[in-house]
């Protein structure tokens, strides 16, 4: 099905598939990241008017309901709560993510190839850090939209090209010597890395889902300072300079403020003015959650079993 969809978009004679049979998850998550990459940068030698074209996102509903489908599996439906116990309600499901601690083991025992396929894996979604959780700043008002910018504000270096947290990660990449080039590693990532960076295109680029990834970066934000201490700690120990740390340093001190926002002004705010998506949110934020216990579990396990968590690795 990806190699389709590849060909297609690349000119190459071959027609999209009416009925998408993915074979697998990895060939469905490949396939999806594709075309959602149409809605962000593009792809090199691929006209921009494919993003609206009929027959590609017929394609790609279809493989969207797939995807919906296992993550209700994974994560549970959404279900209808009251909105007024929405910060409280995302405050627990942090808590209580117990998924395997690969902050933990990056802190103290990853060695240096291990720390920078690590980095590999991130650089898929942290390239284009916020960038799809933007996409719901023009489907919301009121108190939730001011508090969604106030973090996004911060997470684009309050418009200082060097303090965007994407550029941040860049010298992180740098210090590994690895390519910074956009995208360049996604053929070396997997399934459950796809996936991550997949459900928050899936949220961010259908109005339906405007709650959904709310949620999901509220997840995000809530369990996020603690795990980059620890990124920083291990980055510390394996000789890394302030450049190489800044991006995880950065992290530790925002999302520390950025954790209430979410959960309160931009959540509570929200499940208060569309109480019908109240559950959605929760949806959202426990997809965050499941996926990423997912993927760590699948890097863990590698390492853990001698083997590289990638699947291959372009080098510079």
């Amino acid at each position: 099905m990806s190699a389709a969809v590849i060909d297609a978009l690349s000119g190459r004679g071959v027609a999209l598939p009416a009925t998408p049979a993915p074979d697998g998850e990895e060939d469905l998550q490949l396939a999806l990241f594709v075309c959602y990459e149409l809605a962000y940068r593009g792809w090199d030698g691929v006209d921009d008017r494919w993003e609206w074209d009929p027959d590609l996102l017929r394609l790609r509903a279809a493989l969207e309901h797939r995807f919906e489908s296992a993550l209700h599996r994974l994560a549970g439906p959404a279900a209808a709560v009251d909105p007024a116990t929405v910060p409280a309600r995302l405050a627990d499901l942090a808590a209580a993510d117990d998924g395997p601690s690969l902050s933990r083991f990056l802190r103290g025992r990853a060695t240096h190839e291990e720390f920078r396929e690590f980095v590999i894996h991130r650089s898929v979604y942290q390239l284009r850090e916020a960038d799809p959780h933007t996409y719901v700043i023009p489907r919301l008002a009121g108190v939730a939209k001011a508090a969604l910018i106030e973090i996004q504000l911060d997470e684009y270096g309050g418009g200082v090209v060097t303090r965007m947290h994407q550029e941040l990660f860049k010298n992180t990449m740098r210090w590994f010597g690895l390519n910074q080039a956009y995208g360049w590693y996604v053929d070396a990532v997997g399934a459950d890395t796809l996936a991550t960076n997949n459900v928050m295109s899936l949220f961010a680029l259908h109005r339906r889902h405007r709650a959904a990834v709310l949620g999901h970066l509220a997840a995000y934000e809530m369990t996020s300072t603690i795990p980059n201490r620890a990124y920083a700690g291990g980055l510390r120990r394996l000789g890394g300079d302030r450049d190489a740390t800044a991006f995880y340093d950065e992290h530790v001190e925002a999302d520390a403020v950025h954790e209430q926002i979410a959960a309160y002004d931009m959540c509570g705010s929200f499940a208060a003015a569309e109480p019908e998506l109240a559950g959605d949110l929760l949806f959202g934020a426990r997809c965050a959650l499941a996926l990423g216990a997912r993927w760590a579990a699948a890097v863990l396990d590698a390492w853990k079993s001698g083997r590289s968590s990638l699947r291959q690795v372009t080098e510079p």
